[in-house]
Protein backbone atom coordinates (compact mmCIF):
# COMPACT_ATOMS: atom_id res chain seq x y z
CA UNK A 1 0.00 0.00 0.00
CA UNK A 2 2.88 2.36 0.83
CA UNK A 3 4.48 1.78 -2.56
CA UNK A 4 1.19 2.56 -4.35
CA UNK A 5 0.97 5.85 -2.46
CA UNK A 6 4.59 6.67 -3.46
CA UNK A 7 3.86 5.88 -7.11
CA UNK A 8 0.74 8.05 -7.02
CA UNK A 9 2.68 10.89 -5.37
CA UNK A 10 5.46 10.59 -7.95
CA UNK A 11 2.88 10.66 -10.75
CA UNK A 12 1.21 13.75 -9.28
CA UNK A 13 4.58 15.47 -8.88
CA UNK A 14 5.52 14.66 -12.49
CA UNK A 15 2.18 16.04 -13.69
CA UNK A 16 2.71 19.20 -11.64
CA UNK A 17 6.25 19.74 -12.95
CA UNK A 18 5.26 19.08 -16.56
CA UNK A 19 2.19 21.32 -16.23
CA UNK A 20 4.23 24.09 -14.62
CA UNK A 21 6.87 23.85 -17.35
CA UNK A 22 4.17 24.10 -20.00
CA UNK A 23 2.60 27.15 -18.35
CA UNK A 24 5.81 29.02 -17.58
CA UNK A 25 7.58 27.81 -20.71
CA UNK A 26 5.21 29.70 -22.96
CA UNK A 27 5.67 33.01 -21.14
CA UNK A 28 9.45 32.73 -21.17
CA UNK A 29 9.78 31.59 -24.77
CA UNK A 30 10.28 34.01 -27.63
CA UNK A 31 7.29 34.94 -29.74
CA UNK A 32 8.37 34.36 -33.34
CA UNK A 33 6.00 36.83 -35.04
CA UNK A 34 5.80 39.82 -32.72
CA UNK A 35 4.38 42.94 -34.39
CA UNK A 36 4.04 46.53 -33.15
CA UNK A 37 0.25 46.05 -33.17
CA UNK A 38 0.63 42.87 -31.14
CA UNK A 39 2.55 44.82 -28.50
CA UNK A 40 0.67 48.15 -28.59
CA UNK A 41 -2.81 47.10 -29.70
CA UNK A 42 -4.61 46.61 -33.00
CA UNK A 43 -5.81 50.25 -33.17
CA UNK A 44 -2.21 51.51 -33.25
CA UNK A 45 -0.81 52.10 -36.74
CA UNK A 46 2.94 52.22 -37.39
CA UNK A 47 3.94 55.79 -38.25
CA UNK A 48 7.73 55.57 -37.95
CA UNK A 49 10.52 53.12 -37.18
CA UNK A 50 14.27 53.00 -36.74
CA UNK A 51 16.55 49.95 -37.06
CA UNK A 52 18.60 48.88 -34.06
CA UNK A 53 21.56 47.78 -36.16
CA UNK A 54 20.76 44.28 -37.41
CA UNK A 55 19.30 43.26 -34.03
CA UNK A 56 15.76 44.61 -34.44
CA UNK A 57 13.64 47.74 -34.78
CA UNK A 58 12.04 50.37 -32.57
CA UNK A 59 8.52 51.15 -33.79
CA UNK A 60 6.52 54.33 -33.17
CA UNK A 61 2.77 53.80 -33.51
CA UNK A 62 -0.23 56.11 -33.21
CA UNK A 63 -3.89 55.59 -32.31
CA UNK A 64 -5.97 58.33 -33.95
CA UNK A 65 -9.04 57.56 -31.84
CA UNK A 66 -7.36 58.43 -28.52
CA UNK A 67 -4.37 60.56 -29.62
CA UNK A 68 -1.82 58.26 -28.01
CA UNK A 69 1.54 57.13 -29.33
CA UNK A 70 3.08 53.80 -28.41
CA UNK A 71 6.64 52.53 -28.77
CA UNK A 72 7.99 48.99 -28.85
CA UNK A 73 11.47 47.60 -29.48
CA UNK A 74 11.21 44.26 -31.28
CA UNK A 75 14.07 41.86 -31.94
CA UNK A 76 14.70 40.45 -35.43
CA UNK A 77 15.61 37.05 -33.99
CA UNK A 78 14.03 36.31 -30.61
CA UNK A 79 15.99 34.03 -28.35
CA UNK A 80 18.03 34.25 -25.19
CA UNK A 81 17.04 37.18 -22.98
CA UNK A 82 19.04 40.34 -23.72
CA UNK A 83 19.13 43.83 -22.29
CA UNK A 84 16.45 45.82 -24.14
CA UNK A 85 14.61 49.10 -23.73
CA UNK A 86 12.08 51.37 -25.37
CA UNK A 87 11.06 54.93 -24.49
CA UNK A 88 8.96 57.85 -25.70
CA UNK A 89 9.01 61.46 -24.54
CA UNK A 90 6.84 64.49 -25.35
CA UNK A 91 8.96 67.62 -24.73
CA UNK A 92 5.94 69.99 -24.79
CA UNK A 93 4.19 68.19 -21.94
CA UNK A 94 7.18 66.54 -20.25
CA UNK A 95 5.29 63.23 -20.39
CA UNK A 96 7.29 60.06 -20.95
CA UNK A 97 6.93 56.29 -20.80
CA UNK A 98 9.25 53.39 -21.26
CA UNK A 99 10.22 49.86 -20.47
CA UNK A 100 13.56 48.15 -19.92
CA UNK A 101 14.85 44.79 -18.80
CA UNK A 102 16.13 41.48 -20.10
CA UNK A 103 13.67 40.23 -22.73
CA UNK A 104 13.53 37.42 -25.27
CA UNK A 105 11.61 39.22 -28.02
CA UNK A 106 10.43 42.76 -27.23
CA UNK A 107 10.46 45.69 -24.82
CA UNK A 108 7.33 47.77 -24.36
CA UNK A 109 4.77 48.98 -24.72
CA UNK A 110 5.21 52.60 -23.67
CA UNK A 111 2.24 54.96 -24.15
CA UNK A 112 1.96 58.78 -24.09
CA UNK A 113 -0.58 61.30 -25.35
CA UNK A 114 1.11 62.80 -28.41
CA UNK A 115 -1.61 64.34 -30.58
CA UNK A 116 -0.35 67.63 -32.00
CA UNK A 117 3.10 67.30 -30.38
CA UNK A 118 6.59 66.37 -31.49
CA UNK A 119 7.85 63.18 -29.85
CA UNK A 120 11.31 61.83 -29.07
CA UNK A 121 11.68 58.06 -28.87
CA UNK A 122 14.10 55.18 -29.15
CA UNK A 123 15.49 52.14 -27.42
CA UNK A 124 18.22 49.57 -27.36
CA UNK A 125 19.00 45.92 -27.89
CA UNK A 126 22.20 44.76 -26.19
CA UNK A 127 24.85 47.47 -26.81
CA UNK A 128 23.15 49.17 -29.78
CA UNK A 129 21.17 52.30 -28.84
CA UNK A 130 19.00 54.40 -31.16
CA UNK A 131 17.16 57.67 -30.64
CA UNK A 132 14.91 59.84 -32.79
CA UNK A 133 14.43 63.40 -31.56
CA UNK A 134 11.63 65.82 -32.55
CA UNK A 135 9.81 63.24 -34.62
CA UNK A 136 6.46 63.20 -36.38
CA UNK A 137 5.72 66.89 -36.36
CA UNK A 138 5.91 69.54 -39.05
CA UNK A 139 7.57 72.12 -36.79
CA UNK A 140 11.01 70.52 -36.52
CA UNK A 141 13.23 68.22 -38.52
CA UNK A 142 13.82 64.90 -36.78
CA UNK A 143 17.33 63.93 -35.71
CA UNK A 144 18.35 60.23 -35.65
CA UNK A 145 21.30 58.77 -33.72
CA UNK A 146 22.62 55.21 -33.55
CA UNK A 147 25.26 54.51 -30.93
CA UNK A 148 27.20 51.39 -30.02
CA UNK A 149 28.29 51.36 -26.37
Amino acid sequence: MGSMRNIAAAGALTTLVVGTTAVFGTTASAAPNVTPQGVCGSAYKTVNSVPVGSLGTVYLTYNSSNGKNCVATIRSNPGTARNMSTYIYVPDTDEWAGDSGNYTSYAGPGYVYGKGHCVSWGGNIANVYVSVENSNCAALKEHRVTEIR
